[in-house]
């Protein structure tokens, strides 16, 4: 399993998403356009990602 992180980038705005949108950006550690975050790749990460895959670039 050398694959435990997946690293994520907000390329979209979130101006004209719902709260929850927002809150899984927020949940992400996702702040502004165009920042970046490396997290654990967990089922529950990946299902945040899934919700808000359309704001979102995944970074190998």
């Amino acid at each position: 399993m050398a694959n435990k992180t997946i690293t994520v980038k907000l390329t979209k705005s979130l101006i004209s998403c719902t709260d929850k949108q927002r809150a899984n950006v927020a949940g992400l550690g996702l702040k502004r356009l165009h920042s970046a975050k490396t997290l654990e790749n967990t089922p529950a990460v990946r299902g945040m990602i899934k919700k808000v895959i359309h704001l979102l670039e995944i970074v190998k």
